[in-house]
């Protein structure tokens, strides 16, 4: 979203990770599996995990400075709605193809980030009618209470998700596999609602932050962010509250003791997860505000256009394996269109790409993304479509 004057600081924030980003959607082609207990390959995961923080965290900021400069209440939840739902049916269309190059939509759909965003955009649109101070009050509930459902017994969890409602609880908190019908497709959900309302209406909240005087913006930013990473580190520490992996006691043994500490939960993404990526997030803030040379303005210029890059990005990265796939086999290999890789059995024996070549074909799709979304953001600063708006 755009507000009358851009934050520099969160163009070049929200750039570093869409750039991120990039790295795990070029492992999910490369069939490097996520994570593991050689450090190389769990921080080529481990990195990306900044990504949906920042993105829905930036999204609720975005929408508190859109509220300012159209000051109207009524406009800006009339914006929220439409935007969302727009987004929803972007991932089920646009995105599905994307991922797969394929329309065999009877086997599957994902409930990816941008479906997350979509929705929890259409709720906030109902959020944003209280004081700004109740709805972080709101956020930050929901990101620090959500993990009590950790403590549900076996029983009640295993209730909830047979229930009548249990599409519902998928899709507001468990996630996992949805039949849509006997014959119909399964959807996929990757992202919950919960807790991503949660931190989309603190970064709504955090808007007010932003707005004021530098430093003292500034000194907030610094403490919110070390308080975040302290927290993180006395909760995980401690391995009692905020994260169904514990550490001291679970995990694959084969990974060190550094990596279990550092893989918290993601599906759904728990508040030790969001601690430990929110709090360097908010804390960059500061230190990124007079980034003004080349490399500022070259992770800004990705920052100011979010959903263009995220719409571009993955049939470009798809299109980079095909590439990537003829000149290593001579020959595409099928696994490629099929529904989602991830969702799918592991890649053919012999195809996985060594890390040195997925950080190639990394640097290769950035390079050629940087031009076409400088372009989307010139065009959309000073000569913009009705629907550039939403996109």
């Amino acid at each position: 979203m755009q507000a009358g004057r851009r934050i520099h600081s969160i163009d070049v924030a929200r750039g570093i990770a869409m750039v991120l980003m990039a790295i795990d959607h070029v492992r999910v082609y490369s069939g490097v599996r996520p994570g593991g207990p050689v450090p190389s390959v769990f921080f080529t995961r481990w990195i990306t995990n900044f990504v949906a923080p920042a993105f829905a965290f930036f999204a609720g900021t975005s929408a508190y400075l859109l509220g300012r400069k159209l000051g109207d209440r009524r406009a800006l939840a009339r914006y929220l709605v439409t935007r969302g739902l727009i987004l929803v049916l972007l991932e089920l269309t646009f995105i599905r193809v994307a991922w797969t190059f394929n329309f065999d939509f009877g086997e599957y759909l994902l409930a990816g980030v941008i479906w997350m965003l979509g929705w929890c955009m259409v709720l906030l649109a109902a959020l944003i009618w209280l004081p700004t101070a109740v709805i972080g009050a709101f956020g930050v509930a929901m990101i620090i209470l959500h993990n009590l459902m950790d403590f549900l017994s076996p029983a009640a969890g295993t209730a909830l998700q047979e229930s009548s409602l249990s599409w519902l609880w998928q899709i507001l908190y468990f996630g996992g596999a949805i039949h849509l019908g006997q014959n119909g497709p399964t959807l996929i959900v990757l992202y919950s609602i919960v807790p991503w309302i949660g931190v989309m209406a603190a970064g709504y909240a955090f808007g007010a932050v932003m707005i004021m005087e530098p430093r003292r913006r500034d000194r907030i930013c610094i403490v919110l962010g070390l308080s975040a990473i302290a927290l993180f580190l006395v909760l995980r520490t401690i391995d009692v509250y905020g994260d169904p992996r514990h550490w001291h006691a679970t995990g694959p043994t084969e990974m060190s003791v550094l990596l279990r500490f550092l893989n918290t939960n993601k599906y759904p993404a728990s508040l030790q997860f969001l601690l430990m990526t929110l709090g360097p997030t908010i804390l960059l803030l500061p230190f990124v505000e007079n980034a003004r040379g080349r490399i500022g303005e070259f992770f800004a210029t990705f920052g100011r256009v979010p959903m263009f890059y995220y719409l571009i990005h993955i049939p470009t990265i798809h299109l980079a394996a095909l590439l990537v796939s003829i000149v290593r086999e001579g020959h595409v290999e099928p696994w490629l269109f099929a529904n989602h890789p991830t969702m799918n059995p592991p890649p053919p024996d012999g195809y996985t790409w060594s890390l040195s070549l997925l950080y190639a074909v990394f640097v290769v799709v950035i390079a050629v993304l940087y031009p076409k979304s400088r372009w989307y953001a010139r065009r959309k600063a000073t000569n913009p479509s009705p629907w550039m708006r939403y996109i």
